[in-house]
């Protein structure tokens, strides 16, 4: 199906019912690379293990470089830049939900973060695919709050316009806010915790992240590719200020759907309802 070397051993599982389709590989830490209808195309983009929908942080400076720039204690699920596969300690899957657990490493060097253990749980629910995340901290290092991807979603570059919605009335079906972001990323401030990225027919995928502050967003366009491979992307993330604690482990939902852009505001409406219990 795919030439990227963590999709070319037996370590891909998908969920799918008659709505959604999602996959993850277990040579990228059980990074998502797949989500679309059952029947249709990817819009997710995986050029490297950066791009997996996936677990990832930032710490303190620590010395470490990535290429030629001064890097930050990094930890992250999919796997390194230089395309090493996080370490897996359990593995289940049922019909309806898979659970990971693994060994975070460190992004720019390498190195497994012993210290670091990511958990997700996916569950697909109709249109609509939850995630949940818990990340435990076991170090000594005292690591400052830094805004944090919650997570950091890749999609095709068709996908062009970033919807989200800024204004004083949210979740009152008020008018969303639409750009075509430029490189490098922007950000921009939310209040509703969701974006998305559409194509010109209004048609794509969409994230939301309760605890999320504001978005951070890019398109990289080098070489007008398209394609789950190619380096040009589009880029987002809810992000929120957190810091890592020792002993105080993150936990947090995400939820991912695709559709046309009032399909996703709607559900991810309907989601917030049900968490306020209204």
């Amino acid at each position: 199906m795919y030439s990227n070397s963590v999709l070319a051993d037996e370590r891909v599982f998908f969920l799918e019912n008659d709505k959604m389709k999602l996959g993850i590989s277990l040579s990228a830490g059980g990074g998502i690379f797949y989500l679309g209808f059952q029947k249709g195309e990817n819009l997710l983009n995986f050029h490297d293990r950066g791009r997996f929908i996936q677990q990832s942080y930032y710490g303190k400076k620590d010395g470490s470089k990535w290429g030629d720039k001064n890097w930050v204690w990094h930890p992250v699920q999919a796997g390194n830049s230089i395309k090493k596969g996080a370490k897996i300690l359990e593995f289940k899957k049922s019909p309806e939900a898979i659970y990971v657990k693994s060994v975070a490493l460190h992004w720019a060097t390498g190195e497994s973060l012993n210290d670091c253990v990511m958990e997700q749980w996916i569950v697909l629910k109709s249109k609509i695919a939850h995630i949940r995340y818990k990340f435990t901290y076991t170090g000594d290092e005292e690591h400052p709050e830094k805004s944090q991807e919650l997570p950091a979603v890749y999609v095709d570059s068709k996908y062009h316009k970033l919807a989200y919605y800024s204004g004083e009335k949210p979740w009152q079906d008020k008018e969303i806010d639409s750009i075509i972001p430029g490189w490098p990323n922007k950000t921009y401030e939310i209040t509703e915790p969701w974006a998305a990225f559409v194509d010109e027919n209004g048609f794509g995928l969409g994230v939301m992240s309760p605890l999320a502050e504001k978005i951070t967003a890019y398109r990289y366009v080098e070489k007008n590719q398209l394609g789950p491979l190619s380096d040009d992307c589009s880029y987002m993330a809810p992000i929120a200020k957190l810091a890592i604690n020792k002993n105080k482990p993150l936990i947090y939902d995400v939820f991912l759907t695709i559709g046309t852009l009032n399909s996703i505001r709607s559900r991810f409406s309907e989601l917030n309802k049900n968490m306020k219990g209204e």
